[in-house]
């Protein structure tokens, strides 16, 4: 396979993930992808922002966000976050250090 189909086909499945996130599955909450995978949405849209960037186009982390939501982050929090139990948010500190390294 040449370089321009591989991008061509990952391109395509990250746009079927976004599809799939944005509106087969926007219950799905960042908190429980984080614990279960290492990423969630934020982490796509910081990727996302890290490869403009390196590409010099100029992005910031709420532009970037905006895309990968597809719409500004406030209002997918406001439809869709809910309130995360404490176990849950202790996984979550546990996975986040493990895959992005810190504190949230």
């Amino acid at each position: 396979m040449d370089d321009q189909t591989r991008i061509e086909l990952e391109a395509a499945a990250f746009r079927t993930l976004m599809d799939h996130l944005m509106h087969k599955r926007p219950d799905v909450q960042n908190i429980d992808m984080m614990n279960l995978t290492g990423f969630c949405r934020n982490c796509l849209s910081r990727w996302y922002m890290e490869a403009a960037q390196a590409r010099g186009i100029d992005m910031d982390k709420e532009a970037a966000r905006e895309i990968v939501y597809g719409m500004p982050y406030s209002e997918w929090r406001d439809k869709h976050q809910t309130e995360a139990s404490a176990d849950t948010q202790a996984a979550f500190e546990k996975s986040f250090a493990e895959n992005v390294g810190g504190k949230p």
